[in-house]
């Protein structure tokens, strides 16, 4: 299967062959000691290598999947626990191939270490005090890429973690020095690659063996697609904030569209140009981040690093720039009330963006401060920035800032919005400071409430009002119901002994209710039922997974990108928009009568 590249003004087009229904296998997966494999994922690659589609087996170890992949093409069997079983295939277009796989055993503890996710070595970190020193560890050392994974657990001096977790600071994460010191010597005691013992369980169950998920991959090594969503032309929509690019995926098809952003009067990094930007990452200025759709069809977007707000056209595919100004610095998520009415948060300067699309009017407010330090914090970094561009990549902004005496708190990070469909009202959470607010878009009148959970991220509502919150710190979800303003918490359950979670981002299905979370420490994907209060667990069928927000299809497929920076850590080097039928399994297993 070859694949075509065609170059049309302003954009390139990856096309890969459409296809009528192809490749179909079943069988059953075993162990090693010859039982069912309950739960093993069963992934079946296209010929040219750049899509997958992937079953779980039940608890039987039976397995079917169809594809629409041609040629000669590889089958993997894989489970927590046994090495992967790998198998190539001649495809067949007529009928279902019977294909049996068996898992075996590892050859030492080596081995199988390198096919644990990076919460096992996470949880075996010797912290002083694991409630007092951890926090600051996940909070700003596992948000942007996994910490764990086989790029960031390499063995290092003292010294040299020292210098990497100064790198990370020059990145914009905000430890204190006295917690990167204790964040330096903690690493450089766990990290010491000597194999050890564990193993995890993702949890199989009836529900899982109805799932399938479908991967395409995108761009490069550096292609960092912060967010996807769904567009009304059911095209998946991805903003690459490393490259200055608007991607698209035509699920049917499997083709993707690139449209660079136009250019800006910045240099490379924007605004932030002062900081120490990954080599060979971030080459763009704009740094697109959130989307989110109007119904006229124009899809807003915010450039975190010029401090823009854009508008694509998918019709004329023009883009249009508008800028926020008012010191503003990272606009962040974006939502669409409905009046139409783009509301953004602006993490780094505690602040929210308001913009009318009719009248192009854009109205940005200052959040409450939460106390001096933090007002002081507000205030100044601002200027610390455009200090810090008079140096690029340089840094200089850390020498002053306030978070090297008071770590990452002092900031109030406004960070995830949505909007309440039963009243209209704007809510938001901030990371930092663990709050989340409401604001009223008549009178703009703000309330806040503190959030019984750290680290509150990317929240949504569902149909009914209530409101979703992921609590990223402490690996849990928080349900806050605005009538009666009482939370209601849960934790996220882990895989293996002493292991933690971190749910980036969460959405909620408003057809069925169903609460769909990141669970980026350890490469699933996590389903919350709120009538039975019930956690369901989708393993990743690719390692080092790192998935932002999510989006539905109209015909109920749930969505994402995956997103680890640099995306080259992932396991195929780049990386990829999933979706995830909930019942794609349970439709191949009637359609070939298995």
């Amino acid at each position: 299967m070859k694949k075509v590249v065609t170059t049309l003004v302003g954009f390139t087009v990856l096309m890969q062959p459409l296809l009528a229904q192809a490749a179909a296998f079943s069988g059953k997966v075993t162990l090693a000691d010859g039982q069912p494999a309950y739960g093993a994922m069963v992934t079946v690659f296209d010929a040219a290598g750049e899509s997958r589609q992937t079953v779980y087996t039940a608890a039987d170890g039976s397995y079917a999947i169809r594809t629409p992949y041609a040629g000669k093409l590889k089958v993997r069997a894989r489970l927590a626990g046994s090495p992967d079983t790998l198998s190539e295939q001649q495809a067949s277009a007529t009928g279902s191939a019977r294909l049996d796989l068996a898992l075996g055993k590892f050859a030492d503890q080596t081995a199988m270490n390198e096919s644990l996710s990076a919460s096992a070595f996470n949880a075996r970190l010797p912290w002083p005090d694991v409630k007092r020193d951890r926090p600051a560890f996940v909070s700003q050392c596992n948000y942007c890429h996994q910490m764990g994974n086989s790029w960031t657990r390499i063995p290092r001096d003292h010294e040299q973690w020292i210098a990497e977790v100064d790198k990370m600071e020059g990145l914009l994460a905000m430890p204190s020095r006295a917690q990167s010191a204790t964040i330096a010597q903690t690493l450089w005691k766990g990290f010491d690659g000597k194999p050890f013992a564990a193993q995890q369980n993702y949890g199989a169950s009836a529900e899982l063996s109805r799932g399938k998920v479908r991967e395409w991959l995108v761009g490069d090594g550096y292609t960092f697609i912060h967010d996807a969503d769904v567009a009304k032309d059911g095209l998946l929509y991805g903003t690459d904030e490393g490259h200055d690019i608007l991607w698209t995926l035509d699920r049917a098809t499997g083709k993707i569209e690139r449209y660079p952003l136009p250019d800006i009067d910045l240099p490379r990094g924007g605004i932030f140009s002062g900081m120490k930007l990954p080599i060979g990452q971030f080459t763009g200025k704009h740094g697109p981040h959130s989307m989110a759709q109007t119904s006229d069809g124009r899809i807003w977007i915010t450039n975190a690093l010029s401090s823009t707000l854009m508008s694509f056209d998918p019709a004329t595919k023009q883009f249009k720039t508008y800028q926020v100004g008012h010191d503003s610095l990272y606009p962040h998520t974006v939502r669409v009330d409905q009046d139409d009415i783009v509301w953004f948060t602006i993490v780094a300067s505690n602040q929210m963006g308001r913009f009318d699309p009719r009248t192009e009017e854009m109205t940005v407010m200052r959040l409450p401060h939460n106390g001096f330090i933090r007002w002081t914090t507000d205030m100044l970094f601002p200027t610390l920035m455009r200090i810090g561009s008079w140096f690029p990549d340089q840094a200089v902004h850390l020498n002053l800032s306030t978070h090297r005496f008071f770590g990452e708190r002092i900031l109030a990070f406004p960070y995830g919005i949505d909007v309440n469909p039963v009243d209209g009202s704007i809510w938001y959470a901030k990371l930092y400071a663990s709050k989340i607010g409401r604001i009223d878009p008549r009178t703009m009148e703000v309330r806040e409430w503190d959030t019984p959970m750290l680290g509150p991220r990317r929240p949504r509502f569902d149909a009914k009002g209530i409101f979703w919150i992921p609590a990223f710190d402490e690996g849990g979800l928080m349900r806050f119901d605005p009538k009666s303003e009482t939370f209601e918490t849960f934790r996220i359950p882990v895989v293996g002994k002493d292991e933690y979670e971190t749910p980036y981002a969460l959405n909620v299905d408003k057809k069925t209710g169903q609460v769909w979370m990141a669970a980026n420490n350890s490469d699933r994907i996590i389903r919350f039922d709120p009538a039975t209060r019930t956690f369901f667990t989708y393993p990743s069928p690719t390692r080092v997974t790192v998935l932002r927000d999510f989006s539905f299809t109209e015909d109920g497929q749930v969505c994402s990108s995956s997103s680890n920076m640099p995306a080259a850590a992932i396991e195929d080097g780049r990386p990829n928009f999933v979706c995830i039928e909930p019942e794609g399994g349970a439709a191949d297993r009637a359609a070939l009568g298995s």
